[in-house]
């Protein structure tokens, strides 16, 4: 059994319709990310499943429980969930060692076992040694470490994520994702984290779950939605991809701009019928000049180019040979670092058919 469920869980506002009916397991355990922009649910999602929102229909459920339906709503500190939030909300007034306790002592645990059970936390959130501290004494990242303890020590059944590095520069991000997957493998406690970007998602998460305008698009390890998107929206949400309108013609192969392309795997429309398809921007090769012989390419023209140290980012525009030249798309493509091609130089765009996914959707 499933240690959280939601059934086709729904908040609207008004006319707006925020969570739109979506239905999600999540195993004991377990670290889900919710992924998507701004405004798609995520975080309404979360505050539903904390208890700080009413859903207007249907449940969530916390083992064979229901802690959340319309007009019965568990309370927040009735849930044994923890929570972290972006903005840390860590107690200034309080020591480290005071805040990590601060779950405890409201918990009535006896002093002894508290003590004990904090400072386990702290050694194994690397605070140990800032225990005295005040949290105005601590840099932004030391700070989620301790919103992080203190919501892990009263050993909660469910702990719940609300974008809690968005306040940190890139350098933190980077080291608190991995101490955040370090600490669940190391507690193993069912987590439900609520981000914007796909790094973090891709880092830390057993699942993503790919939202958009309320509704779910996709769920699936980091690799099968980055490597197997199911929807124009995934593909261009998760990872840098080119979604590429095209006609089938038959098998694995369509036309583009007049052309003829292999695509080498996903969900073709059928013959004659409209689709698109989906490839990374570092899994296409830039080839310089008007090539005609170079096998499953496109000839395009450069229109710009960034230079970003490891590589370089080409925009090239597809000509239609069947609207006689006429630009077309425009491609993303990554280069070599060292491929430096002014705009307007003539180019090739050859594409690997086992990189190139044909999308349903």
């Amino acid at each position: 059994m499933s240690h959280l469920e939601l059934v086709n869980l729904t908040k609207r506002y008004g006319d707006l319709v925020s969570v739109d009916a979506i239905t999600l397991s999540v195993d004991k355990g377990e670290f889900v990310c919710l992924l998507g922009p701004s405004g798609c649910g995520k975080t309404t999602t979360l505050r539903m499943i904390a208890g700080f929102l009413e859903p207007d229909a249907g449940e969530i459920r916390v083992g064979a429980k229901v802690v959340s339906a319309p007009g019965a709503v568990i309370p927040p500190e009735r849930r044994n969930m923890g929570m972290i939030f972006q903005s840390y909300a860590v107690w200034p007034h309080m020591t480290v060692h005071q805040n990590v306790a601060y779950g405890l002592k409201m918990k009535k645990v006896s002093p002894a076992e508290r003590n004990a059970r904090t400072d386990a936390l702290l050694k194994a959130t690397r605070l140990a040694e800032l225990a005295g501290r005040y949290p105005s004494e601590l840099s932004g990242g030391q700070q989620q470490r301790v919103a992080l303890a203190r919501a892990l020590a009263p050993s909660p059944d469910i702990l719940l994520l609300d974008e809690p590095l968005s306040n940190l520069d890139a350098n933190l991000r980077g080291d608190m994702r991995f101490e955040i997957r370090r600490l669940h493998d190391e507690f193993r406690t069912t987590s439900i984290y609520v981000t914007h970007d796909q790094v973090e998602a891709m880092t830390m998460a057993d699942r993503i779950v790919v939202m958009n305008a309320g509704r779910i698009e996709q769920i699936g390890t980091p690799e099968e939605v980055y490597d197997r998107p199911r929807s124009r929206f995934v593909a261009r949400f998760i990872g840098a991809s080119n979604v590429i309108d095209a006609k089938h013609v038959g098998d694995n192969r369509v036309e583009v701009a007049g052309r003829t392309l292999d695509i080498g795997q996903g969900e073709f429309a059928g013959p004659g019928r409209e689709m698109s398809f989906c490839v990374k921007t570092h899994d296409m090769e830039l080839i310089p000049g008007d090539v005609p012989g170079a096998g499953n390419a496109l000839p395009g023209v450069v229109r710009g180019q960034a230079y970003l140290g490891s590589h370089r980012d080409y925009i090239v525009g597809i000509s239609d040979s069947a609207a006689g030249g006429t630009p077309g798309q425009d491609l993303l493509v990554a280069a070599p670092a060292s491929m430096n091609m002014p705009a307007g130089s003539k180019v090739m765009v050859k594409f690997r058919p086992e990189r190139c996914r044909a999308l349903a959707s």
